[in-house]
Order: C-alpha cells, then structure tokens, then sequence
C-alpha cells in the first residue's frame, strides 16, 4: 500500500468499527476510526493524503453530509459510504453525490479491503497528476524568472527546483548584480512556503545598534525608544523565508545569537524572557568568500558551517555570454511596457557591442542598460551604435567576440597562455596566433 496514505474509519456500531479497522490494518493500511462523522471531519482538509469510510446513518451529522463535507474541501477526495441491507435508494443518492463507492451491511472482510485499496490508489494517482502538474508549472514557471538558456544556468535552475522543497539552509555566493536575491526569491516561491512572508534583509545596511532589535525584535520598554512592541524579522518569516543578504557584514555580536536561533529555531525578543518558536528558512547571500573571512576571524566559523549546508553559485554574466541576447531582450520588453515606449530593435552593431562588453556590474548593469536603450539615451559607449550605421560584417562581428573572449580567459588566468588555451580547448601555439593577430598584451594580465 502506498506510504503515507491512511483510511478514516467513521462507524458508530463498536463491532462493525472494530472489524473493519482489523481488516484494513491485516492488508497494511493505516487506520484512523471514529464513532462520530463530527469528529472525523477535523481531520480532513484538501490535501487529506486518504480515503473516508463512513456509515450512512450516524447520530448527528450523517454519512452523506460528512460527504457533502468532504467534497467540499476537496472533490477529489474518495469517500466510501456503507448503507443498510435494501437501502438501494439511499445508495443511488450517495453515487450521484460523488461518493466513490458503497458498501452495502454485512459485508465480508475482504470486500471492504479491496473497495478501500482500489480508493487509495486512485488517491495515489491524483496526488501523482497533482504533483506532475506542479512541476511542470513550474518548470515553465522558473525559466520565466531566471531567464537564460547557457548550461550554468540551466544547471541553477535544476538545483533550485530540487532545493525548493526542502527544510536547508542554503548560502548563495556570486558577485555584486548576478542575481542573488532572484535565485532566493525562486527557492521561495517554488517550494511549499510561497504562501508565507519571503522577508529580505540587507545585513549591510542596518545600524549596528538597530540589528538585535530589527531581527530578533523587541518588548515594549526594552530600549528607551521602544514605545511599544517589534516583531523582528526572524518572527515574521515564521514558516516562510528569510533572505540575509551581505550576511558578512552582519557584525560578530549578533552572528552568535543567529548560530543559536538557527540550531535551536527559537529565539527570545530584546527585553523578553519568552521563547519563541519558529519555523523559518534562512537563505544567505555573499559576494565574497566567508570561509575566507572565517579563517581571518571577520566571520565566524560555526555560523560559515552553519549557513553553508548547500551552496548555490551564481556565475557572472562574462561567464555565460550566450545568454546575453536574451537576457537584453527580456529586460527590452520589460522597459519598454514600464516606461509605455515601443522597443527598439536590436542592431548587430549594439549585439555585437554587448557580447564584447566585460560585464563588471553583470546582470544588473545588462538591465540598466536595456532601461537607458528603451529611453534613448545609451552612454557613449555604446551611442555609436545606430541602427542606420553601415552594418559590420558578420566576420568582423565573430573576431570582436573572439578577441574578447581570450581576454577573458588570459585575465582568469593571470596571462599564463598554458592554462587558458587549456581553458579554451585550443592548441598554445594557435593562442599565441590569435594574441598576434588581435594584438593582445600579455603585459597587463601580470
């Protein structure tokens, strides 16, 4: 029988209750019994991962109104109601009511047991057309909000959709503009939690004197200002997400009380006594290298391992160039509806220019950029562009690329020409070829 489904027995009559939980429990199944349909229905809801058995005729609410119930919450849910010896009419009025079956006094045990599995895996299949369905909303979903068709980025959004749904921590490194608080808003909102608060909250920019206050919260009359009571952030994210971006400026002081709130998931409001309890999720984020802080003494250690259960990186936009166009035209079409202008079209002079481009503010700097070409004032850098300029061959558009893209390696590298033609795929000498020909200096990658 499929884990974690269970039966709702709902039977008044004691030896009826009794012989028919023994049965279903004999075949395997998991068996809740009540001798009341009043009390039974507490325990549905519109995800119930069972099926109800009931008798039709109960003191208080019936068979056919916990039904009615039932069907209500949820018209998936099955529901097997068991009538008296003749009562046809009653059970044709059960079937055109939706219930799944009925099971007509006295019935033999293995009657019941097997209308009962037949209900559970139909229950089994709906949740599996439930959750396929969800997986492919949102897989289309994500590629809506991480936009990009380069094979780190399909390899992010993997990893966020199969982290979505589970309880970790997770630290996100990448550089300044890559996208961090997006990759944390989709662990959100692609997981169970997405109808709760997603609470962010830039560790950077928060007084030192303000932090405890502004995380943990605080009572009335805890500080001389505090006129009154604060939920902090922590509180608020209950059973949501809270997003810690530039956690390494998070100062000393406080990374020991997070450690602690963290592994105990309860924290205790400034000037309170009063233990909390919390179910939130923390995401971090990072543009720098906190085992690196760690080891200096500027980050500590316990908190790196703590906030470090899974590590999420997202590369820099020199690092995924063919994503370039797409990422432009996305952010074109986003400008252009903002600002109600027509966009423009994209020329290959500006294409050309935009993959050539080093990309220090990556992402964010892209979207920028698209705002000012939507507006019509591109910096002059990119102004020559024109789209009644003579067009550049499509040769010379594909050596501007490829001399760009050896800068790049030459610079990760630090010029070592053995280490990026290895990068590139290329043979040393025909790098040293193509360094002549686009007239590379090798002096100012040392």
């Amino acid at each position: 029988m499929p884990d974690g489904l269970r039966v709702i027995l709902v039977e008044d009559d004691p030896a009826v209750r009794f012989g028919g939980a023994q049965a279903l429990q004999l075949a395997g199944m998991e068996v809740c019994t009540f001798d009341s349909a009043n009390v039974a229905r507490a325990m549905l809801h519109p995800y119930f991962p069972g099926v109800v058995v009931a008798d039709v005729k109960m003191r208080g609410m019936d068979g056919l109104q916990l039904l009615r119930y039932a069907h209500d919450l949820d018209a998936s849910l099955p529901v097997i109601l068991i009538t008296g010896h003749g009562d046809i009419a009653m059970a044709v009025q059960a079937m055109r009511e939706g219930a799944y079956d009925f099971i007509e006094k006295p019935f033999a045990s293995d009657y019941l047991v097997g209308v009962v599995q037949r209900a559970l895996e139909k229950r089994r299949l709906t949740f599996e057309v439930r959750e396929l369905r969800q997986k492919l909303e949102d897989r289309e979903g994500i590629e809506r909000v991480i936009v990009g068709q380069s094979a780190a980025i399909e390899a992010l959004r993997r990893l966020i959709l199969s982290l979505a749904d589970t309880p970790a921590d997770v630290l996100i490194q990448g550089e300044t503009g890559t996208g961090k608080e997006l990759v944390a808003h989709s662990l959100h909102q692609f997981s169970r939690r997405r109808a709760r608060h997603f609470v962010a909250m830039n560790c950077g920019a928060i007084p030192e004197t303000m932090f405890e206050s502004e995380v943990f919260g605080h009572e009335a009359g805890a500080f001389t200002s505090a006129a009154k009571r604060r939920i902090g952030k922590l509180e608020y994210a209950d059973r949501g997400t809270l997003f810690l971006d530039e956690v390494e400026s998070m100062p000393l002081t406080m990374q020991v009380k997070l450690l602690r709130t963290l592994q105990e998931r309860n924290l205790e409001r400034l000037g309170s006594n009063q233990i909390i309890d919390i179910d939130v999720r923390v995401i971090a984020a990072t543009k720098v290298d906190l085992a690196v802080l760690s080891d200096q003494d500027k980050f500590r250690s316990d908190l790196y391992f703590r906030l470090n259960v899974i590590t999420l990186e997202v590369p820099p936009l020199r690092d995924r160039r063919e994503d370039i166009p797409l990422l432009f035209e996305h952010f074109v079409l986003q400008a252009a509806t903002r600002y109600q202008r027509e966009a423009p079209m994209l020329s290959q002079q500006l294409l050309g220019k935009l993959m050539a481009h080093d990309w220090p503010g990556n992402v964010r700097e892209l979207h920028n950029l698209a705002d000012r070409f939507v507006l019509g004032v591109l910096g002059p850098r990119f102004l020559a562009d024109d789209a009644r300029a003579p067009a550049t061959p499509l040769a010379e558009q594909v050596e501007d690329f490829e001399r760009s893209v050896i800068v790049e390696q030459l610079r990760r590298h630090d010029g070592s020409v053995a280490a990026a033609s290895e990068a590139l795929l290329i043979p040393k000498k025909t790098l040293y070829d193509k360094i002549r020909k686009y007239e590379i200096s090798l002096d100012g990658f040392k």
